[in-house]
């Protein structure tokens, strides 16, 4: 069994190499972090989601928002997607350590997709693990 065996990965999302996954529903791209972010976070504390309204840009750091923060380290989260953030979850707010819990059911924002072409340049499951494979043999 291979490090990688442990980590969850669903096969209906898009991931980026800076480990958050993206579900398209339709305009609307829900985003969160994967399982192997969480893994490598440890135990999340507290979650600065990005401002309803902002828009955020493909692979760009939600900052001076979005982040996540552990027990181990801070961690800006990166849009997979560009645009208007629409909607925030404040259950992962209030319980960030829910993100430990189920990183996929516990998303962190939604936005309107303003570029349905941006989804081509997301990983699918397979570039995501092999990307993942490169990072834990570094």
């Amino acid at each position: 069994m291979s490090e990688l065996d442990e980590y969850n990965f669903p096969e209906d999302l898009k991931y980026t190499k800076t480990h958050e996954w993206c579900r398209i529903e339709g305009e609307v791209a829900v985003v969160g972090i994967t399982e192997y972010a969480t893994h490598h976070l440890t135990d999340i504390v507290y979650v600065e989601p990005p401002l309803e309204g902002e828009t955020a840009e493909q692979f760009k750091e939600l900052a001076p928002e979005g982040m996540v923060e552990s027990v181990k380290a801070s961690t800006p989260i990166y849009a997979p997607l560009t645009g208007e953030i629409i909607e925030i979850n404040d259950g992962v707010v209030d319980s960030p350590e829910s993100l430990n819990e189920d990183p996929y059911k516990n998303w962190i924002y939604k936005s309107k997709i303003s570029d349905a072409a941006e989804v081509g340049k997301l990983l699918d499951i397979g570039a995501y693990r092999e990307w993942v494979v490169e990072e834990l043999s570094h």
